[in-house]
């Protein structure tokens, strides 16, 4: 398996019915950053994106499971994601995660061109 260099964990979601409400993260990854106490907000960024990152708030149940909450209705619209995409989420350390999306066709999307200097607005 080919993974980028410094992932500490991966995991991938397919998203279900309304792909802008909460996002449910596995409880094996849940366990896994809750080594350092829970994080309060995880930093997402596009896999060949290394200059934009969103900033989404994390929540927790009674039961210790683990939700993208606030910031994460943006980062789906601005990637236009819909129920049936997949996402390949690759967590690096102090709360920074890239993520893949792959769409419908189960092909990867890319959302920028590494060779131009543009930066999203």
């Amino acid at each position: 398996m080919d993974v980028e260099p410094g992932v500490l964990f991966e995991f991938v979601l397919i998203l279900k019915g309304d792909p802008c409400g909460i996002q449910r993260l596995p409880d094996s990854f849940a366990e896994y950053v809750a080594g350092d106490g829970r994080p309060r907000t995880m930093h997402l960024r596009e896999a060949s994106c290394g200059y934009y990152r969103w900033i989404v708030d994390t929540i927790y149940d009674a039961r210790g499971k683990m939700y993208l909450n606030i910031g994460w209705e943006k980062f789906v619209r601005h990637h236009s994601l819909e129920a049936g995409f997949i996402l390949l989420f690759s967590y690096f350390s102090n709360r920074d995660m890239s993520v893949k999306v792959f769409d419908e066709t189960r092909c990867r999307r890319d959302y920028h061109d590494d060779s131009t200097d543009e930066e999203d607005g």
